[in-house]
């Protein structure tokens, strides 16, 4: 897991569309990575939404956002379809970019234990250094709380 003031680890990962995003290529401004578990869960797709309702916000501010999960490509665009999301969706099928970032974790519900994505976002400074990170994000307020930290950059 990449560690405060620490150089992001870049990734190259495919995107809803067809394209590819390349995270070094994005160095001049700052961009918040949310990793979710699944698309169209109720916990995802509320933050998902709340991103999208905020996205003029982080525009504005310069910031780029962009949403990664375990899902396929085929699954984030239905998702974004069905949602009505704005910002680019892209797809750790292989889970290589949530090894390095360190949210694959274990994980429990209902008693039983599993591996999954824990719902984290990192702020990567324009100059590509991790800036902040939220562990366990709880939904409610949490857009606001990233904008805010974006904003104070």
């Amino acid at each position: 897991m990449p560690e405060l003031a620490q150089p992001a680890p870049d990734f190259t990962l495919p995107r809803d569309g067809g394209s590819q995003v390349t995270l070094s290529s994005l160095r001049g401004g700052p961009v918040v990575l949310f990793f979710y578990p699944r698309d169209n869960t109720s916990g995802c797709t509320k933050e998902a939404i709340g991103f999208t309702e905020h996205l003029d916000d982080f525009a504005a501010a310069g910031a780029t956002v962009l949403g990664i999960s375990k899902d396929s490509v085929a699954s984030h665009e239905k998702f974004i379809a069905k949602r009505e999301l704005g910002m680019p969706l892209l797809s750790d099928e292989h889970g290589s970019v949530c090894e390095d970032y360190g949210v694959w974790k274990e994980k429990k519900m209902y008693g039983k234990t599993f591996m999954g994505i824990e719902r984290t976002t990192f702020l990567i400074a324009a100059d590509g250094t991790v800036a902040q990170v939220w562990h366990k994000v709880k939904v409610a307020g949490h857009v606001e709380a990233v904008l805010d930290a974006v904003k104070a950059l």
